[in-house]
């Protein structure tokens, strides 16, 4: 069932990328600017937010209610969210790759020849993360449904974006900030406003809503994608300093590089001592890392103790988070499928558990 609604988002993206074409004239402006949105839009992903969309809307629904393509093409108002939060994000932490392609500021600075072709990308992939941005709105606009419930979880899908957007303002403040002056509460109000609340509270919410789910249902899906986002983005952080290049699709360097304050980082600095703590800030502190510089950190982050840490705040919002999904009163069979897309994520925090700490 996942893999069909996977399938069905993907083609509704494509018809939805169709009507901007007819719609927007992106084209006629200038034929890169919607090749970009198109190829960056299309690119393999795993569809996890319009999914969970989807199930919020079904799982308030009619036991019988089939997913029409009105609402496959109203789920990609999330997916386009993504895209346009990605495509910012990648700019302002200077990425090179995203999905193991090139990043839009990367594509976009070969739009035509120039003095200063990276400027160029910059400023061109800005506007068209803006335009993505109204592209989310518009594909919302497509669900056939009451207006009151629609007015309502648009004005949470905007909201959204506000709160991931102050995400972005802490997380880019974090990163020019000494990581002795960071604390784990800011580590973890970054990871609710920048991952959690997009990634899983929205969607989730946004399709319950516009079901017109019972109002206590609500904030108790909100707390559920709350506690299972703040898991995944440990485990992100996780995978970005222990897993490959190409496990990850961009460069193995650079959390690293970009100083990132993750729960890891901020832990370890809290815990080393000595000499331990003398080459933690030496690496850390490196304009320009290298292999080796990963891999001394990452036994630092082992020797402390860093690593088991955060793997044990995995499990136990992971733990907790199934609790929370027990108690809602979604119907039966969406309230398994969603289980069946979100914890097999925790597979990889698993994997890495085993290749690097003891059992």
């Amino acid at each position: 069932m996942l893999n069909k609604f996977k399938k069905e988002i993907d083609t509704s993206i494509g018809l939805f990328l169709d009507h901007v074409a007819k719609d927007y004239k992106l084209h006629l402006v200038d034929p890169i600017l919607y090749k970009s949105i198109r190829e960056f839009s299309l690119r393999e992903g795993k569809r996890i937010r319009p999914i969970l969309l989807i199930l919020g809307y079904l799982g308030y629904s009619a036991l019988d209610k089939k997913p029409v393509r009105s609402l496959y093409n109203a789920s990609t108002c999330i997916e386009f969210l993504h895209n346009f939060m990605l495509i910012h994000d990648d700019i302002i932490d200077c990425s090179t790759l995203r999905r193991g392609k090139p990043t839009m500021h990367r594509i976009l600075n070969k739009t035509i020849p120039c003095a200063n072709p990276d400027k160029l990308g910059t400023d061109l992939a800005i506007i068209a993360g803006d335009i993505t941005y109204a592209l989310a709105i518009d594909a919302f606009l497509s669900i056939n449904e009451d207006p009151r419930r629609k007015e309502q979880a648009l004005k949470y899908f905007i909201q959204t974006a506000a709160f991931t957007a102050m995400g972005e303002f802490v997380d880019t403040l974090h990163g020019v900030a000494d990581v002795k002056n960071i604390r784990e509460k800011d580590v973890f109000l970054n990871y609710s406003l920048k991952t959690a609340r997009y990634t899983f509270d929205c969607p989730l919410v946004t399709g319950a809503i516009l079901a017109g789910a019972p109002k206590n249902e609500i904030p108790k899906l909100a707390a559920f994608g709350l506690c299972i986002g703040q898991a995944f983005q440990i485990q992100d952080d996780i995978i970005g300093m222990f897993e490959t290049e190409k496990a990850i699709g961009k460069s193995i360097l650079s959390d690293l590089e970009e100083q990132k304050k993750t729960l890891l980082i901020v832990h370890a600095y809290a815990h080393l001592k000595g000499r331990d703590l003398t080459q933690f800030k030496t690496i850390f502190l490196k304009t320009r890392k290298t292999m080796a510089d990963l891999e001394a950190m990452k036994i630092l982050l082992i020797k402390t103790g860093s690593l088991r840490y955060a793997l044990n705040a995995v499990d136990s919002r992971v733990a907790q988070a199934k609790k929370q999904l027990a108690a809602l009163k979604m119907n039966p069979r969406q309230k398994s499928l969603v289980a069946e897309a979100l914890f097999k994520f925790f597979d990889q925090s698993a994997r890495i558990a085993t290749r690097y700490t003891q059992a």
